[in-house]
């Protein structure tokens, strides 16, 4: 089903096509409709199923063909649980509102900085994105008046509820309008997220994704035993060794993903970083750039693993090894896609051996481990 059957404008259509959206995602397919027809929407789905721009395209149309413009009365407002996914939502809303028309204001405020910009940011705010805690104190200033919200959007709301943001998530429900549109999107459907899901959700379309199963027997897994002085070296001589034309580079953290780029590149190996950090506009380009072959060595934070979508990926490098061993699964998962074989090497320094056991275990098969120093 392609976007043009989904209801959306034609520059909206426009956008989608000039950030390489080709087709929408499942999420995206039985979403847009249903918050287009101003219909509450309770969406369970992985992070990185495409969930943003499922409300992002279809909320942006309802505020063009409402054209309300408020002073500090905000017309959409969109909770997270954390300042990067804050930003990323912002970035979201702001690329597809440039190719609108009517000018929507987009503003993103989270603890951690200084509140008084982003009081004075508020005027002629349409779309506030927001993480509960500064959200209040911004409220209890008189800094912001959300008796006007027309919609209303909880972002990883389960993450919200186990982050403890549950009191404050009441309160804030307390200031708004009786009458709104409720949005719920998060991973998993918890107890707590029943709760909310009463309390918000008015004869909601439910729509819950299901988990692309891995074929783990079509990855072809090895892992080498590196220290971590050790991992940088080795990461390129492997990459040279087994002559990857195309390969996919997980680290667990921004610094790391940022890092291992910048040595790449020294060393003249065509590669870049895609992370929260990076707005929404880099982000697509590069994962482009990765997917027409342009760009070599693409590397990723788990933030982005659920969002990689490669048919013929031939390799999957675990820099790091992530913290879940589901997150292991959806990052080696990568590769091996669409009845293709793939490769997944993991570079264990001794401190990890432990956890890479569980690993195993937990995945249900042994990995061959070697000692990197007999490899090259």
């Amino acid at each position: 089903m392609p976007f043009t059957s989904l209801g959306l404008s034609d520059a909206l259509l426009k956008a989608l096509e000039e950030q390489h959206f080709t087709t929408p995602t499942a999420i995206q397919i039985s979403a847009i409709p249903a918050i287009l027809n101003k219909k509450d929407v309770l969406g369970i789905a992985k992070t990185g199923t495409g969930k943003t721009a499922s409300y992002v395209l279809p909320v942006l149309m309802n505020l063009q063909q409402e054209q309300t413009i408020n002073n500090r009365h905000a017309d959409v407002l969109v909770l997270v649980p954390t300042r990067e996914l804050a930003e990323q939502v912002k970035n979201v809303f702001q690329v597809f509102a440039r190719a609108l028309p009517e000018r929507f204001k987009t503003l993103a405020v989270y603890g951690g900085v200084s509140i008084n910009p982003q009081m004075m940011a508020l005027q002629g705010v349409n779309i506030l994105v927001a993480t509960p805690g500064r959200l209040l104190e911004l409220v209890d200033s008189n800094a912001v008046d959300l008796s006007a919200i027309k919609t209303l959007v909880l972002d990883e709301a389960d993450k919200l509820l186990n982050l403890g943001f549950k009191e404050e998530l009441d309160k804030v429900i307390s200031f708004l309008p009786q009458e709104r549109q409720n949005i719920l999107f998060s991973a998993t459907l918890s107890n707590d997220l029943k709760n909310i899901e009463q309390i918000l959700l008015q004869d909601p379309v439910i729509i819950e994704v299901e988990e692309e199963k891995t074929d783990l027997d079509l990855i072809n897994q090895v892992a080498y035993i590196v220290s971590d002085a050790e991992k940088g070296p080795f990461l390129r001589q492997l990459i040279k060794h087994h002559e990857m034309k195309q390969v996919l580079v997980f680290a667990s953290s921004v610094a790391t993903a940022d890092a291992v780029v910048n040595k790449l590149r020294k060393n003249s190996f065509n590669a870049s970083a895609i992370h929260s950090k990076k707005s929404q506009g880099a982000r697509t380009d590069t994962l482009h750039h990765f997917k027409s072959g342009s760009l070599r060595i693409l590397v990723a934070t788990d933030l982005m693993a659920r969002g990689i979508d490669i048919i013929d990926l031939p390799f999957v490098i675990n820099y790091e090894l992530p913290r879940s061993p589901k997150d292991y699964i959806h990052r080696i998962g990568r590769t091996g896609r669409a009845g293709s074989a793939g490769a997944a090497i993991s570079l264990v320094s001794q401190n990890e051996l432990h956890h890479f056991e569980v690993i195993q275990k937990k995945m249900g098969k042994t990995v061959n481990l070697i000692d990197g120093k007999n490899l090259l």
